[in-house]
This record gives C-alpha cells, structure tokens and sequence, in this order.
C-alpha cells in the first residue's frame, strides 16, 4: 500500500488503522510502519469500526478498505476518476457490475448467498446498488461525517445502512466495477454472515421510524 501511495503522485494526509481487540502485533506494525492506529473498546464488529476510522478521517476525502486488500488499492484510481467526471461525493467498489474482474472467486456457495442477499436488500430497501458488500469504498469526508455520525449497525449489514442514509441526505454514490480476490483466512464466519440477513430489514425500518434524521 505504502508503494502504491507513495508513486501515485497524490497527497495523502494519513493512513488510519482501525484495531478491533486484536490479539496479534497488527497494531504495533501498522504504527511503527507510519500509520495513525486507534483502537476500539474491545472488539466491536466491522460497522463500529469503519465507523470509527471514518469520522476521525482528516483529509477531503476518506477510503475505507479490508485489511486483507481484497481489493487491491490500485483499484482506489477507478473510484477517484468516478468521483472526480461526475462530481459527486462517493464511489463503492463492487463485484458484480464486472464479475470478469474477480480474479479468485468465493465459495459457491458464499456466492450464491450474497446474491440472494443483494436482491432482498434491494427489495427491502430500494437502493439501487449490485454489490453493497464489497469493502472498499471511497467518501467525500464532510459527507462522510454526516452518514456515519446516523450509522447504527455494528455488524457486517453496516454497508447497506451507510448506503441508505446518503440516499435519505440526497448524497450521490456511484457503483464502480473493481477487481477483487477472495483471500484464504479471511475470519468472517458463515453464521455472522447470514446474521447480516435481518439487516436491511432493521435498516428499512429505522428509516420509517426516523432514527436516522
């Protein structure tokens, strides 16, 4: 990352790590490799912690991205072009808009469940998105600080709601087709996946209640 960022020829004001309650060196790394690292309250789930980086982000712009960089950073170039021709304030990286671009597929079956889940969630929520799942995703950070100040989910649903709430401000986000690698040891398990189900339904209806004004 550091390599990319360094050739790139744009000025970064900070790399931000998010400690979730590791147990491992991950922190101590990440700070002594230059990094700003803050560290969450024990360990409270993937929502709570993008949550975290992102409203203590200090530049004019604030990407969130897996550790694992499933994603590779050089993708962040697709985003910024994106933003940068049609001027709005955000891009999200997806999968499925090219799913040529996916160089080391998931487990069928993971697959298929996310695709069964991309449809319910647009049923239920109306967003229009292919892939809201895919964890790299680029915010102006004044919109930023406006979406996740109203985030709720902890959990791994958080990425519809973030989604949901700029819909409600008015905020326009676009979906830009990225290439993506399934990394082995990725801990996320099948159970804390499919719990993520109920989200968009707490999401809808959060939204009819006006949790997120």
């Amino acid at each position: 990352m550091r390599a990319f960022l360094d050739r790139s020829g744009w000025e970064f004001s900070e790399i931000v790590v998010v400690d979730d309650g590791s147990r491992d060196s991950t922190a101590a790394v990440a700070a002594s490799a230059g990094a700003r690292v803050l560290h969450n309250p024990g360990n409270r789930g993937k929502g709570y912690t993008v949550r975290h980086g992102m409203l203590e982000a200090k530049g004019e712009w604030a990407l969130f991205t897996d550790a694992d960089l499933s994603a590779p950073i050089e993708e962040l170039e697709k985003l910024w072009g994106a933003v940068q021709r049609e001027g709005v304030q955000g891009a999200i990286g997806s999968r499925a808009l090219d799913r040529s671009l996916v160089g080391v597929h998931q487990p069928a079956f993971r697959e298929a469940m996310g695709r069964i889940f991309n449809v319910m969630m647009r049923l239920v929520t109306g967003l229009p998105f292919h892939d809201t799942q895919c964890g790299f995703k680029l915010f102006e950070t004044r919109a930023a600080q406006k979406v996740f100040q109203r985030q709720r989910l902890d959990g791994f649903g958080f990425d519809v709601e973030v989604l949901f709430i700029a819909k409600k401000l008015g905020l326009r986000i676009l979906e830009v087709p990225v290439r993506w690698n399934d990394v082995a040891g990725t801990k996320v398990s099948l159970l804390r996946g499919m719990s993520a189900y109920l989200d968009p339904l707490k999401v809808r209806w959060n939204g009819i209640t006006g949790k997120y004004r």
